[in-house]
């Protein structure tokens, strides 16, 4: 199976001499094509910091990180803005949507960037409206639909572009239960019928009961792995409890 993102002896550290903190240490971590992966852990443990250097937003302090078969440490800026454009997809907690234009225009934007013919990008919205189940709502704007439709609009334009890997940073942290539970049920359908490569930041226990494999950070470091393997969701949703518990405490 192809190795999409792989991460080595990866390091991040603020601050200066006598006043440093180790947000990440020595991190080695590996993402298969197909994965749907959570990251977990107690608050302070790393896990946005982890997100940010693996998805180019930030930069490690030490290590390598190999996305699709392209080292990006190093990678000049403009080699980067390509990189994410081409490569990744997000999907931020706060949906990041633009006012200004139609739910439709939101998720094509990325493809009209990238000038891709008209004829293409009508069909691929048509694909992915009918995924997430917002064919009815591609005309309005943001200010016109609910939290659970924008996170929706949001996952389509991050996937428009058919990426090599989904970030996904606390995507469900403003849904209430329903809509939280319809976006994931539409990444796990695209995880399951696209092969999409899917890695998500979460502290909610009944967000990551919906991926195949968890990683609990620690102190900058992974401390825990768990894979769902034969069980069932609520089974995978236990054990993660329990996990999280031993950790130190609940949904952290």
């Amino acid at each position: 199976m192809k190795t999409i993102l792989q991460a080595k002896n990866v390091q991040k550290v603020f601050g200066a001499k006598g006043n440093v903190y180790k947000a990440l240490e020595d991190i080695d971590l590996e993402i298969k094509e197909g994965e749907f992966i959570g990251i977990m852990g107690p608050s302070g443990a790393g896990k946005s910091t982890l997100l940010n250097v693996l998805s180019t937003i930030d930069t490690p302090s030490a290590g390598d990180i190999i996305i699709n078969g392209q080292q990006i440490i190093g990678m000049k800026e403009k080699q980067l803005a390509d990189f994410r454009r081409n490569q990744l997809g997000f999907i931020f907690q706060d949906y990041n949507l633009l006012d200004t234009l139609t739910v439709k225009e939101n998720i094509l934007l990325p493809l009209a960037l990238s000038k891709v013919p008209t004829s293409e990008i009508k069909k691929r919205v048509e694909k992915i409206a009918r995924t997430f189940g917002i064919n009815e709502i591609l005309d309005k704007y943001p200010y016109h639909i609910s939290g659970g439709q924008k996170q929706r609009t949001a996952a389509s334009r991050a996937i428009i572009t058919n990426p090599s890997l989904i970030l996904a940073d606390e995507p469900t942290g403003a849904l209430d239960s329903k809509s939280a539970t319809s976006l994931l049920e539409s990444l796990s359908m695209l995880n399951e019928q696209n092969h999409s490569t899917i890695m998500m930041v979460t502290h909610d226990a009944y967000a990551a009961s919906f991926c195949k494999r968890i990683l609990f950070i620690k102190d900058g470091m992974i401390d825990v792995e768990i894979h769902k393997l034969q069980q069932t969701r609520q089974e995978f949703y236990q054990k993660i409890l329990d996990v999280l518990a031993s950790l130190g405490g609940g949904n952290i």
